[in-house]
């Protein structure tokens, strides 16, 4: 078969130094001399990394208490025996008390921590409607479908906020007294609930539909809270800020964690005389107990922490430093003793030629 000039040159990519692979290039050998001090120099830095963050991760401080209210382990059990795996009995509280020997530095954070609680679950993690939770007043009438079984209530009305995200919503509440002397009376931390949630989810992610003539009560007329609510979602909060689908608490839980035993953020404590953080003495955490866990086999826990330059206490990152620099230094001894070996070999047979 016979091709004409033409048709072949149709086909041909331009004569440049780009298409036809001309370019300078540049292709490093990596001898013995570049790769033995790449490996050790590597190492070094990974190690000295892995120290700064494993030691500063060790320098935070935290409390921590389980309250899941299992048999003899403390006042919260009473509550937890009563709901006995269903939502316990209303206006159940239990006490956490606890003293500290020195200043425990601030900022403090306070979080709520659940274990076996699987957030990652491929039916829950879709269990939501963005466009609902977005504000848009077509979805809030009409729930996605991916919000099953939770998309319409018994009586046949659309839930707001509908899916199984919005149903499990944590709603354990607390409160922290302090006393400074024994004898003294207690006194209210103040437990700073703003900003807890991610800017992007709050002021992009959330909002609230339209109001009606200036009320949030009648732009969510003719909807049902999710089941396992006991209010509706314009009441979580008398702030007009903080309620409805931007609510602090609502969002936070919304953004679903990644493993069975997670953190979420309840407040901080950064106000007024504790802005330097919880001084020495006595105190007790007020629980009011709400969620059920034990059905699944959870655990629930108040945890108070400081924070370092690298975020909360997590120690895994600076031991994964350290590992994989170890690991390093020893791969390059190994590479040091095969390449002398090898390196001797070679001389002694150029002598013997």
């Amino acid at each position: 078969m016979t091709w004409s000039v033409s048709a072949r040159g149709a086909h041909q990519p331009d004569n440049t130094a780009f298409t036809q692979q001309r370019l300078p290039a540049w292709q490093p050998l990596l001898s013995a001399g570049i790769t033995l001090p790449l490996f050790f120099c590597a190492g070094l830095a990974f190690i000295g990394l892995g120290l700064g963050l494993f030691y500063s991760s060790n320098g935070i401080k935290e409390l921590e208490y389980d309250y899941t209210g299992n048999p003899g382990t403390g006042n919260c059990s009473l509550c937890a025996t009563e709901g006995q795996g269903r939502s316990p009995p209303p206006n159940c509280s239990c006490a956490w008390h606890f003293s500290l020997p020195e200043l425990l530095p601030g900022p403090v954070y306070l979080y709520y921590e659940l274990s076996n609680f699987y957030q990652n679950n491929r039916r829950y993690g879709v269990s939501r409607d963005d466009a609902q939770l977005s504000g848009l007043a077509s979805a809030l009438r009409h729930p996605a479908n991916e919000c099953a079984p939770y998309q319409l209530s018994a009586t046949g009305l659309p839930i707001a906020p509908c899916g199984a995200i919005a149903n499990s919503l944590f709603n354990d509440s607390f409160t922290l007294w302090y006393q400074r002397r024994p004898g003294e009376r207690y006194v209210e931390v103040p437990l700073d609930r703003t900003a807890i949630a991610w800017w992007t989810d709050y002021h992009v992610k959330f909002r609230n539909p339209p109001l009606v003539n200036g009320s949030l009560k009648l732009a969510f007329s003719g909807t049902a809270p999710p089941p396992n609510w006991h209010r509706p979602v314009y009441e979580l909060s008398p702030d007009p800020n903080n309620t409805g689908f931007i609510n602090q608490d609502f969002v936070v839980w919304m953004r679903t964690a990644a493993l069975p035993t997670f953190r979420k953020l309840y407040a901080r404590i950064r106000q007024g005389n504790y802005s330097a953080g919880l001084p020495r003495g006595a105190y007790f955490v007020n629980i009011t107990y709400n969620y059920p866990v034990r059905a699944f086999g959870g655990h629930k826990l108040i945890i108070f922490s400081n924070i370092s330059w690298m975020g909360g206490k997590n120690p895994f990152l600076g031991i994964a430093y350290l590992v994989v620099g170890s690991l390093c230094i020893l791969m390059g001894f190994v590479m040091l003793v095969v390449y002398i070996r090898y390196q001797d070999q070679d001389d002694d047979d150029n002598d013997d030629e």
